[in-house]
């Protein structure tokens, strides 16, 4: 009887072991980390940017074209109702007109939940600007690097107007000391949307960035007398534009 009583209590307990964990593995639960997709379309206000044929004018009546245009977003952060906030490791990318891929990338491992908020960085961080030679969209083969005195170039525009003194125009906006640091930590509105991070499902922000706004908003910037930009006090009045609402949310994506 105490054999046969032993052997029914571990038929019970495998039975209950083997139950559970098929339950595991059909329901991994609301803890497994999700991703998150960012896609970005480039516009000069309500225009498509096109490199190199494109013909454009500012708010204030320059006329101008672009050739390059690039810039980093880094530090991606996502918030919650209440006020937690999680900070995506390693979230730098280089965002290249020219190479469409560049324009949509995902955001990994981050904790399932809904967020109503994210942020990110225009620019790269004060600490990567002096941690010595990196790699991937940090590499300084990426043509976006002064030294390791003066940092990154956050942003780089390159193009042509005839209002500039050399025809020519060359923002590069760049600097991580005072008074001249231009780095910019933006929030712009999900609209009313919430980010539903979930390992089932991969949710997508869409997000516009508007080459207009190098040039207008917080301040005017004119290419007679302003065409020609590599960090500095000028730098700054262009960073400030671009946090003032260069990026907006478009939509988001639900799955």
């Amino acid at each position: 009887m105490h054999f046969r009583s032993f052997s029914l209590l571990s038929t019970s307990l495998l039975f209950a072991a083997t139950l559970l964990t098929s339950c595991d593995d059909k329901d991994p639960g609301p803890t497994q980390p999700g991703t998150l997709d960012i896609e970005i379309d480039h516009f000069v206000g309500q225009l498509p940017l096109v490199l190199n044929t494109g013909s454009y004018s500012t708010p204030a009546g320059d006329e101008f074209t672009v050739s390059t245009f690039r810039y980093y977003l880094s530090n991606f952060t996502l918030g919650k109702v209440d006020g937690s906030t999680y900070l995506v490791p390693e979230s730098y990318f280089l965002v290249d007109e020219a190479k469409a891929e560049s324009k949509a990338f995902t955001l990994d491992k981050i904790p399932a939940g809904d967020y109503t908020s994210l942020s990110f960085v225009i620019g790269v961080d004060s600490t990567r600007n002096v941690s010595g030679a990196q790699t991937g969209a940090l590499d300084p083969i990426n043509n976006m690097f002064w030294t390791w005195d003066s940092g990154y170039i956050y942003t780089k525009l390159e193009g042509t107007s005839p209002q500039a003194s050399n025809g020519g125009l060359i923002f590069h906006i760049g600097g991580f000391k005072k008074p001249n640091n231009t780095i910019r930590t933006v929030s712009p509105s999900l609209k009313g949307a919430t980010i539903q991070i979930r390992p089932s499902r991969t949710p997508a922000v869409h997000l516009q960035t508007d080459v207009l706004r190098l040039f207008s908003g917080v301040n005017t910037i004119r290419f007679a007398t302003t065409s020609d930009v590599m960090g500095g006090a000028n730098a700054v009045r262009i960073a400030d534009n671009q946090a003032a609402g260069m990026i907006t949310v478009d939509h988001v994506h639900a799955n």
